[in-house]
């Protein structure tokens, strides 16, 4: 079965999402280790430019494997 462009954009957004609450509270564990010192507002901003760039990546990925599959299946 093959997979939409519209719900790989979906699978992909849902995806980084849930990583993006994961990425945020391990900056604030880690970044201290390392010495950095950042407030809640830069966390938040920091993984909002992560995530933008995760869900562009994750989208191109998916469609290239789909590209992939179709071709194989030919």
């Amino acid at each position: 079965m093959k997979q939409s462009r519209l719900m790989s954009l979906v699978e992909s957004v849902v995806n980084v999402l849930v990583g993006y609450g994961v990425a945020v509270v391990t900056q604030i564990l880690i970044f201290p280790i390392f010495g950095l010192h950042t407030t809640l507002a830069q966390n938040l901003k920091m993984g909002a430019v992560f995530t933008v760039v995760s869900i562009a990546r994750s989208f191109a990925l998916r469609r290239v494997f789909e590209a992939i599959r179709m071709r194989s299946a030919k």
